[in-house]
């Protein structure tokens, strides 16, 4: 299953960022996601460095498995997520 993040309509809403961010991730738990596509836009940068550093929080970080940057559109993200169902860990298996 994939999920998707489009920050187009909120790109100047820091903490609306961060709750869709945390939604769409406790989202991705809740439904054994493997994936879920993050779409800052292009535009200056800015959006992107924020989700990676909001993705980068040590709580957060050991919640999902890896970040990719998406070759071919440098507006995109992907977030990989495991799901051990035999233990019921997920992410890293902290």
């Amino acid at each position: 299953m994939k999920l998707k993040l489009d920050l187009h309509d909120i790109f100047n809403k820091g903490h609306e960022i961060d709750r869709a961010l945390r939604g769409i991730i406790d989202e991705a738990i809740q439904k054994k996601a493997s994936l879920v596509e993050i779409i800052p836009g292009k535009g200056s940068g800015a959006l992107k460095k924020k989700v990676l550093r909001f993705l980068d929080q040590k709580e957060i970080k050991q919640l999902y498995h890896r970040v990719e940057k998406d070759g071919d559109n440098w507006g995109r993200l992907f977030i990989h997520f495991r799901h051990d169902v035999s233990t019921g860990r997920r992410g890293r298996g902290r």
